[in-house]
């Protein structure tokens, strides 16, 4: 049987480029950028009021001069007003040009101002303070954001900043999520007894629509032509099929028959892990990859989260995420050798350590358990019993 860290490796390996894509700005959110950002002017573009007050030149506080005549009023976005003489000065507003003509800002609370005249309170000044000068943060034409970078609220700032209407980023895969079972009926119908609704289809497209992956969905009947035909039509027409259910020892799981004769090559199944032991992964000649996991809910989840949301990290060349780890809150014993996936809730104590805490369901099949936790906490197979205490690493999702 496969351990989790040789299926993870063998999952890794079978990372590859989907191309490209241009996007308005505004709409890259949450894809990765796939160019330099560089700025097109200096940044800040000029000399940049920081302070509101008054604009004047060193040379006069040098000189002794106190009291300054007002000449004009400059809010930003004005057209910069000069001063004649070294006693005048210009009130001006945070956001604004400086002047050429000057080259200091006394903010307000350091003057008095009374018919025309702004007078200083203070003698604590220094030449050029209260500006953020001009390409100080960056020259034009220097790269400001980097390729490779997850586009966030700070690089559609930089974007907006320097008139990058549109970015390049990555292409996300084409992705179809395959269900299959005649005991499974759509959302909205009332189930028989011996039904149950299709909730797993769902539950891996939303998770995908917050990696900005809108897949498609497919169910299959228990019927083993039409299971080969629709799996064929899947690696001919996506980059990745999810695959949840069909995929165990039953009589009527065919699933693992309909990819061995589509010559998809099976590059594991059955890993040493609970939940999600009949987990089953393999690559078509086209390049089509085939994650099949488990029917079980908790089991999809957590394969999910450990193996494909992994992968998509890796193809799309985000660094490696570094591994969150937390503390057991209570002692806890699974007696299987297999490395288990222990449902958690996350809490913070006074020393700033992540705990732990297990919330025991019921087995794979206990969906309702997940509403109430937010992890799942690795513990190794080579251990039987976990004690409080103990640091395992954590998934978060």
């Amino acid at each position: 049987m496969t351990t989790v860290e040789e299926a993870e490796k063998l999952v890794l390996a079978q990372t590859r480029d989907y191309g490209t894509q241009s996007l308005p700005f505004e709409q890259a959110l949450g894809y990765v950028l796939a160019e330099d950002l560089k700025a097109d002017r200096d940044l800040p573009p000029f000399n940049r009021v920081t302070m509101d007050g008054i604009a004047i030149k060193y040379a006069a506080v040098e000189n002794d001069i106190r009291s300054f005549r007002i000449k004009a009023t400059q809010a930003a976005g004005d057209e910069p007003v000069e001063i004649d003489e070294t006693d005048e000065c210009i009130e001006i507003m945070t956001g604004a040009v400086l002047p050429a003509s000057v080259d200091t800002v006394v903010r307000y609370e350091d003057v008095a101002i009374n018919a025309g005249l702004a007078s200083l309170l203070t003698s604590e000044i220094k030449k050029g303070q209260n500006l953020h000068l001009r390409g100080v943060d960056k020259k034009q034409n220097e790269v400001i954001a980097t390729s490779g970078q997850l586009v966030g609220p700070a690089i559609i700032s930089v974007a907006a900043s320097v008139g990058k209407t549109h970015l390049l980023v990555k292409k996300m895969p084409r992705v179809v999520i395959v269900s299959s079972g005649d005991e499974l009926v759509d959302v909205h119908e009332m189930p028989l007894p011996y039904q149950i609704r299709k909730s797993n289809s769902y539950t891996v497209k939303a998770v995908l629509k917050l990696h900005h992956i809108d897949a498609d969905i497919l169910h299959i009947p228990d019927e083993p032509v039409i299971t080969r035909e629709q799996i064929n039509h899947c690696l001919q027409n996506y980059d990745v099929l999810l695959l949840s259910g069909g995929i165990s020892m039953g009589k009527f799981d065919y699933i693992p028959k309909a990819l061995e004769e589509l010559r998809v090559e099976k590059l594991f199944h059955k890993v040493a892990q609970r939940p999600g032991k009949p987990f089953w992964f393999g690559r078509h000649g086209n390049g089509a990859l085939v994650f099949a996991f488990p029917g079980n809910p908790v089991a999809t989840f957590m394969c999910l989260h450990r193996y494909f949301l992994t992968w998509l990290n890796t193809t799309l060349g985000l660094p490696a995420k570094a591994a969150t780890y937390a503390v057991l809150g209570k002692d806890f014993t699974f007696q299987p050798a297999l490395q288990y996936y222990l449902q958690v809730k996350l809490q913070s104590n006074e020393q700033g350590q992540l705990i732990a805490m297990p919330v025991e369901g019921n087995g794979s099949g206990d969906f309702a358990n997940l509403a109430d936790t937010e992890a799942f906490l690795e513990l190794p197979l080579e251990k039987n019993n976990f004690k409080a205490g103990e640091v395992f690493k954590v998934w978060k999702f």
